[in-house]
């Protein structure tokens, strides 16, 4: 069989900056043709492309190895699953057969978790929007809840006067700690005296009770110094809370934010030369802890852990549906998968990988996505080598935030699959059809067509 014409191209080699990793284009392209040992033609045959694939001894290996680190060092430590990372009810529910409470930031979420089986009682639930409903019923069910703002407060206050009966609420604050940019927009800023007015004004109410504090200062911190300037701040608060308004602080949640081996588009080192290890997280939050609290105090130790522990457990298989050259001259692909189903795509470039080894040279690629958008590209200059029409690729790590953040824009929705640690395959979330996008329309009897 004859090789298809393709008219030559003139491209100007840039072999970019020197550095002292000696990396080459050559050299750069991965090859993968199984997951958790299931062959990538098998996953497709039986599942089609694209194809979410989850691995549940990866998941169960980093919520144990993130879980670990923590407990090895402080006595009292809890862990919340949480839910916007990935809420695909299988993942859910093994990090909570792994111990985990629920961690929710919406009504949705908390739906879910009841749904899954978690009593109240094991949901701690945060976020700046939570109905009066939805307030009411938590309160009901034992839920820790953590108050964003005063209008909150007022319908907690509201809602205690309601059913008769003081409510435990947690205060969420926001504080610097040397972090840019500073999340400043959910919770009580600690820094200007706000959070300890508003408990100020909350024990003057004696409606509500202060239980435990909780921040969250970012996303993907690659400082675990700033987790240690939090513990001493929100431990020097929760101190001045006991001695002044009588308050116990139980617990200290210190959210998450810890970051995976996804690697940040601005980023000049791969994730695991940049970041440091979970140990390191764990060690100085451990230590500002035992430096800062009063011999005999071990106030319980909330972690919201989400991307560090599912990230890496996820792939997503695509294939390749046309090829072209740009105007620049540059190759490009158009894949089946594009960012539908990886948001996240805008801040992060994923590893791709290759089912099967291809010959020929590498060059600067442009991968798109199916969508009929100019913003859908996956990645603007990924390294590889010629490659034919249905050639598949791997992408990953795809664990957090890509099944919850997806659009249903143009394209279906893929299926999602778990490999189980016996090395079974279970459809986890079923591919959609037009029954699903439509299933909620109403059409008018008059705009019914008659052809």
């Amino acid at each position: 069989m004859r090789t298809p014409y393709e008219r030559p191209v003139i491209q100007k080699l840039h072999s970019g900056l020197m550095n002292k990793f000696a990396s080459s284009p050559n050299f750069a392209r991965k090859v993968r043709d199984t997951i958790d040992a299931i062959p990538i033609a098998e996953l497709v045959e039986r599942f089609g492309s694209p194809l979410f694939v989850f691995s549940e001894a990866t998941l169960r290996r980093r919520f144990r190895e993130v879980r670990d680190a923590f407990t090895t060092r402080y006595p009292n430590v809890v862990f919340g699953w949480s839910y916007k990372t990935n809420y695909l009810a299988a993942i859910c529910a093994i990090c909570h057969q792994e111990g985990a409470l629920a961690e929710v930031v919406s009504e949705m979420e908390y739906d879910m978790a009841r749904r899954l089986g978690v009593p109240g009682s094991n949901i701690i639930y945060n976020g700046p929007h939570k109905s009066l409903a939805s307030l009411e019923r938590a309160v009901l069910e034992g839920a820790q809840i953590h108050v964003d703002h005063l209008d909150e407060i007022s319908d907690l206050e509201a809602l205690a006067v309601k059913l008769g009966r003081e409510i435990r609420v947690g205060l969420r604050l926001n504080l610097d700690t040397g972090i840019q940019p500073q999340w400043s927009r959910f919770g009580l800023n600690l820094d200007t005296g706000q959070a300890f007015d508003v408990a100020k004004r909350i024990h003057r109410e004696k409606k509500l009770i202060i239980n435990g504090l909780h921040c969250h200062i970012g996303t993907y911190i690659m400082k675990p110094d700033a987790y240690g300037v939090a513990v001493e701040k929100l431990v020097k608060l929760g101190y001045k809370l006991r001695d002044e308004l009588g308050y116990d602080i139980e617990y200290l949640d210190l959210g998450g934010g810890f970051p995976s081996t996804s690697r940040l588009k601005s980023s000049y080192l791969p994730a695991e030369m940049a970041l440091e290890p979970i140990d390191v997280y764990a060690e100085k939050i451990s230590e500002a802890l035992f430096n800062t609290l009063r011999p005999g105090d071990f106030p319980r130790l909330i972690l919201e852990s989400g991307r560090a522990i599912v990230d890496e457990a996820g792939y997503l298989i695509a294939t390749i549906s046309a090829t072209k050259r740009l105007p620049d001259g540059r190759r490009a692909y158009v894949m089946d998968a594009g960012i539908n189903l990886l948001y996240t795509t805008a801040w992060y470039k994923f590893t791709i990988e290759i089912e099967k080894e291809v010959r020929g040279i590498n060059e600067p690629t442009v991968l798109y996505g199916p969508l009929c958008m100019n913003i859908d590209v996956v990645d603007e200059g990924v390294l590889l080598p010629p490659l034919a029409r249905g050639t598949r690729l791997i992408l990953s790590p795809v664990g957090a935030y890509s099944v919850t953040q997806w659009m249903q824009f143009i394209e279906y929705r893929p299926a999602v699959v778990l490999i189980d640690e016996n090395k079974g395959v279970e459809v986890i979330r079923e591919a959609e059809d037009i029954s699903d996008i439509q299933r909620r329309e109403r059409l008018p009897t008059r705009l019914k067509l008659n052809y």
